[in-house]
């Protein structure tokens, strides 16, 4: 009876494992893309402290080093879509972006080690390590519809925003901590023995992926003809890369703000951060029940504001030290919040819109422009930052992001319904009369 009992318990247990990941593939994908991500959070603080700390980098300085993470995007995002889809064997091309990532950052707490760490080295390997990760990003789009399906796509978007959010929240602890104890330089190091790891478990998977297309004639430029044809993708395109050039603008500076203006250390920022990522925890659970009860499409437009209009919190910032650290917090947890939502929702959208055969070359076109207008906004923050002070600059930055949200609310997005059981296409179209189904590009147009 002990041994039924026994059993019962375990099958209880296993009934409450989320569905793909009692897939091995899935699983195994998952756990990869997990344990980059929380290296990537280690990074995302580390990298920018070691400028600061180590380095002694100012304002401007801050602005080149973050644009030049996010220029790939611009300047490579559509060849690399093309690419891709010429080459295909994207999970090979994935471990080869992730080996590359992890020597790339490997050689900076060797050179610190060495003393013969720079500037000029940073920005290097910065660019280098932005470019692997437009040619890992843009294959991936395409190897998560190869082992998730449709009726999946909102499940499987979630579980892997789960582990974002859960990144969110111990990476920067770890990593302030480890900033702390160890120096910037050598927190990187887990970030590098991270993309190891990724590298592994894409080793151990065997999707169906879709083939190759070598492509013809305008075979560059098809992915960006998809979104100019699509409203839904063309206005979600808009009201991002608005976001995302306002939210570079205070990244830049954000690090710098609170280590020079509020006289925050790296171990009080990592903590921070961290704690405040549960609302991305939070997120990430809860946006498969919000897209259900208001669409997907108003959960995408809700997600835009809910990101965006939180930060203000921080030039805002000001007082006694405790108030200055729950500010922090309350601006990075709602953030967090609606970030989930946002990313969860347009991941959901694009898998089910976008044609298969299209899937990396329309990921590295809205990458071009999406990610593209990050350095420039970087670049820009680093320069206001310097002529007006860190905090108007934050203000600019802050308020900017919110016209994100508003662009989208006289957009198609906010009607738009993932697809029905029976396969049909989206809903969209049928609740705004008078928008036309998006053309859909073959290969090689």
């Amino acid at each position: 009876m002990a041994a039924a009992a026994d059993g019962g318990l375990s099958e209880r247990l296993a009934a409450k494992v989320p569905r793909l990941l009692r897939e091995t593939e899935f699983r195994r994908y998952w756990t990869g893309q997990t344990v980059s991500m929380f290296g990537d959070q280690i990074s995302g603080i580390a990298i920018p402290l070691a400028a600061v700390l180590v380095l002694h980098a100012n304002a401007a300085e801050m602005g080149y080093l973050t644009a030049l993470v996010w220029l790939p995007s611009l300047l490579f995002g559509l060849h690399a879509g093309a690419w891709v889809d010429r080459r295909g064997q994207r999970r090979r091309t994935m471990i080869a972006a992730d080996l590359s990532r992890f020597a790339l950052l490997a050689s900076l707490p060797l050179s610190y080690a060495l003393g013969v760490l720079t500037l000029a080295q940073l920005f290097v390997i910065a660019f280098a390590v932005g470019l692997l990760s437009v040619v890992f990003n843009v294959s991936d789009s395409a190897l998560f519809v190869a082992l998730v399906a449709k009726d999946d796509y909102l499940e499987g978007n979630s579980l892997l925003f789960s582990s974002r959010a859960l990144s969110f929240v111990t990476g920067p602890s770890i990593g302030g901590l480890l900033v702390q104890a160890l120096s910037a330089p050598f927190a990187i190091a887990a970030t590098a023995l991270s993309y190891l790891g990724s590298a592994f478990f894409l080793h151990r998977i065997r999707p169906a992926e879709p083939p190759a297309d070598p492509g013809g004639k305008g075979a560059v430029t098809a992915g960006a003809r998809f979104i100019a044809r699509s409203p839904v993708v063309r206005a979600s395109l808009l009201g991002v890369a608005i976001i995302n050039f306002f939210n570079l603008m205070f990244s830049a500076l954000f690090l710098l703000f609170a280590v020079r203006v509020l006289h925050v250390n790296a171990g009080e920022i990592g903590l921070i951060l961290g704690l405040a990522a549960s609302g991305g925890v939070i997120g990430a659970a809860l946006t498969k029940r919000i897209a259900d009860r208001i669409g997907v499409g108003w959960a995408y437009t809700l997600g835009c504001l809910g990101f965006t209009a939180p930060i203000m919190l921080v030039p805002l910032a000001a007082g006694p030290r405790p108030l200055v650290l729950s500010m922090l917090f309350a601006a990075e947890f709602l953030s967090d919040f609606g970030v989930m939502v946002l990313d969860i929702s347009i991941g959901s959208i694009f898998a089910a819109v976008i044609p298969a055969a299209l899937r990396s070359r329309v990921s590295g076109a809205f990458q071009a422009v999406n990610y593209g207008t990050r350095p420039v906004g970087a670049l820009l923050g680093g320069l206001l930052g310097t002529m007006i002070g860190l905090r108007p600059a934050l203000w600019i930055a802050s308020v900017g992001g919110v016209l994100g949200f508003l662009t989208l609310l006289t957009s198609p997005v906010p009607a738009f319904r993932m697809p029905t059981g029976d396969g049909e296409q989206p809903s969209f179209a049928e609740t705004q009369p008078g928008v036309p189904q998006p053309g859909i590009p073959q290969p090689g147009e």
